[in-house]
């Protein structure tokens, strides 16, 4: 595929170089000579010193006829700006990064759609969703994130002969916005059907909204919603985003940040966190917070010799589980010597989300559901004259292994029923085997010129 990447710092340097790896044609974009020449000498890209919000620097670059333009320079105005001017000359897919959670609060104003960018993706929203991932329950094995971070894949896994258990699908009552995904059993994965009866040692694969979920577990999984304790070091937007993801009754959530005029933010837009002003790299502040009794400890400030010395700090006073953020490919080997149990690298989540755009035609995102492989989540834009807006979905003749999970349609998502039809615009988020993934595609393709 041909990807023009706007900016040669550290995202934009790791993007080309995983690209790279994966044999794809580079080009890339920096205001800064030096930069460009960095990295122009260090992988197989072709490099270009210029301003990407300038339409002759994407020209050059040849965006026009781009499979994928990503914009991750350190500017949020270039990124939307250069992304959108990207897609407007004929690049087929186009993400901007942005810092600001302004660029994603959809209360004020739509700038995704405004500008017609594919995707605003924010570094920090996405470690925080990775670090989320990694407190949420036991029962919860697995957790994905979909429509800007609407909707969440879980993976349950069924321990005990509850409710739930035994009984043909068709015969639950499932909480109004969730679907029943797939199942996984004995090393097979498929497509969850009504007359399929869940039993002990099941992964059962569910999709919607966080609440819901949490709702539709307990058919499964009693324990998994046990109340947690959890302590973020760092009020910066990683920690900003966590704290929000988990700002709820499920978990008692403690923010320590050491600048005092981001603790007055924070308190104002969390509602169910406590904020304390403090040092997290201080052994005494950790104490005096009493972190020995949290279940995690989680350490996402600025600097990763920071989140490291605080994460031994809690380990030592003994919180149960340790979560860092750090950055350095370097530190990789010493983390786990240092009794820190999860470090998640931004690089690496940002990696696993550009690899999921690579994608042709109306799809949008590919996401591998199964570790065998044998399922994905697409997805995928609805185009004017595709077959799917032909009739309701009851009637769309869609492949066997095939679920319509949910539609987004101008920025809220819902689960649709059988009465319910696709019109150009939404975007659907569809479970499929893979076996039958060219087979939907089709059905979303517009019709042919």
């Amino acid at each position: 595929m041909r990807i023009v990447v706007c900016g040669a710092g550290t995202v934009g340097g790791s993007i080309a170089s995983l690209l790279c790896l994966h044999g794809h044609s580079v080009t890339i974009i920096d205001a800064d000579a030096s930069h460009v020449r960095q990295i122009d000498e260090a992988y197989d890209v072709r490099g270009i010193t210029g301003s990407a919000s300038q339409s002759s620097v994407l020209f050059q670059a040849g965006a026009g006829s781009a499979d994928l333009c990503l914009a991750v320079t350190g500017n949020d105005e270039v990124n939307i700006l250069s992304a959108s001017m990207a897609k407007a000359m004929g690049a087929k897919r186009a993400v901007a990064r942005v810092y600001a959670p302004v660029f994603r609060d959809l209360s004020t104003f739509d700038y995704q759609r405004h500008f017609g960018v594919d995707r605003l993706l924010s570094l920090e929203h996405l470690t925080a969703l990775e670090l989320a991932r990694g407190i949420r329950h036991p029962g919860s094995v697995a957790v994905e994130n979909l429509a800007r971070g609407d909707l969440e894949v879980h993976e349950v896994l069924v321990t005990s002969a509850e409710k739930g258990v035994g009984q043909p699908l068709k015969q639950l009552t499932m909480p109004p916005g969730v679907r029943m995904g797939s199942i996984h059993r004995e090393g097979q994965t498929w497509i969850a059907g009504a007359e399929d009866k869940i039993q002990i040692g099941d992964r059962l694969t569910m999709i919607g909204k966080q609440a819901a979920l949490d709702e539709a577990k307990e058919l499964f999984c009693p324990h998994s919603n046990t109340k947690s304790g959890v302590v973020i070091a760092g009020g910066g937007e990683t920690g900003y985003h966590l704290a929000s993801l988990l700002d709820g009754p499920r978990f008692g959530v403690v923010l320590m940040e050491q600048d005092r005029q981001r603790c007055d933010f924070l308190a104002g837009h969390l509602k169910h966190t406590t904020v304390v002003n403090s040092d997290a790299t201080r052994h005494a502040n950790l104490e005096e917070e009493r972190v020995g009794s949290a279940d995690v400890f989680v350490a996402c400030m600025g600097e990763d010799e920071n989140n490291i010395m605080a994460a031994v700090e809690a380990h030592d006073v003994g919180a149960q589980t340790i979560m860092a953020l750090v950055g350095r490919p370097d530190y990789a080997h010493v983390v786990g010597k240092l009794g820190i149990d999860l470090a998640v690298s931004p690089r690496e989540v940002v990696a696993k989300q550009v690899l999921g755009y690579l994608t042709t035609g109306p799809v949008v995102s590919k996401t591998r559901l199964s570790e065998d492989g044998e399922l994905s989540i697409l997805e995928i834009d609805v185009v004017a004259g595709a077959a799917v807006t032909e009739h309701v979905l009851a009637l769309l003749k869609l492949p066997e292994q095939c679920l319509i999970a949910a539609v987004i349609r101008e920025g809220f998502a819902k689960v649709p029923g059988g009465d319910d039809s696709l019109i150009p615009g939404d975007t659907v988020v569809v479970l499929v085997a893979n076996a039958a993934a060219d087979q939907l595609v089709s059905l979303f393709a517009g019709p042919k010129t």
